[in-house]
């Protein structure tokens, strides 16, 4: 199996790419930081990937994904997964004052995955298989004061992966939008670490499987599923008055 991983020092990427390795995959990975990319590989290797390659690019820098998939077309003929897993939660109260600084969130997080993904889907259109994930969020089900700014670009990830899915099941792609809640990871660990935050290895093995058994829409873990569902469902004249 031939897997690509877009954001692959990323804690929820690495771990998910950790279980691709147990049965022998080849990777491609793709990052920001080269030493990152590289200590990736070494951990992939001691976990029985069969090869390991990596490429370097700025991947919040949209002007960058046709390189993104130059690195990939010189790794593999065919590509059986693409995983996109690159982001930035980026500070809310920045963002409120600053149009800037809620344009960096919605670059990185959204309009940057949009580049990456158009190029994705042309790539396993015309080899009519295989299965593209990206990482969205629970915090685009729903705009919260906490994090309205991540959670749009968010949203507008959810619905873009949609309508790829759509448009890409007819040639045998299947798209997978992954919705983690809370996980312990570095991009994290400034915020108070709840009973309902996962470790990144669960998170990793829940998205592994999610790519397997091609799902739709996997919340990470499942039970956001339920949660969501009772956040969706307040009426609005309630919900602008709590604080969430």
């Amino acid at each position: 199996m031939n897997v690509v991983v877009i954001g692959a020092s990323s804690a929820m990427a690495q771990e998910a790419a950790r279980c691709f390795a147990a049965t022998g995959a080849s990777f491609l990975l793709v990052g920001r930081d080269a030493q990152k990319l590289a200590d990736v590989a070494e951990d992939l290797k001691a976990r029985g990937a069969k090869d390991v390659r990596v490429a370097t690019a700025d991947l919040a820098d949209v002007g960058r994904a046709g390189i993104v998939l130059g690195a990939i077309r010189g790794a593999f003929d065919k590509v059986d997964v693409a995983l996109v897993a690159h982001g930035s939660l980026g500070v809310q109260q920045e963002a409120e004052k600053s149009y800037a600084v809620a344009e960096e969130i919605l670059r990185v997080n959204f309009l940057s995955y949009v580049a990456l993904l158009t190029e994705l889907a042309n790539l396993f259109e015309a080899q009519r298989s295989g299965v593209i994930a990206a990482i969205s969020s629970v915090a685009g089900d729903r705009g919260r004061q906490s994090n309205y700014v991540y959670g749009a670009a968010k949203a507008g990830l959810t619905a873009f992966l949609a309508g790829m899915r759509n448009r890409l099941v007819k040639c045998g792609v299947h798209v997978v939008t992954i919705k983690p809640g809370f996980v312990a990871t570095p991009m994290t660990a400034h915020l108070p670490q709840g009973p309902l935050f996962v470790s990144a290895a669960k998170a990793g093995s829940c998205i592994h499987q999610a790519i397997l058994k091609k799902r739709d829409v996997a919340y990470v873990p499942f039970f956001w599923m339920f949660i969501m569902m009772v956040i969706k469902s307040i009426p609005e004249m309630v919900f602008k008055k709590l604080k969430l």
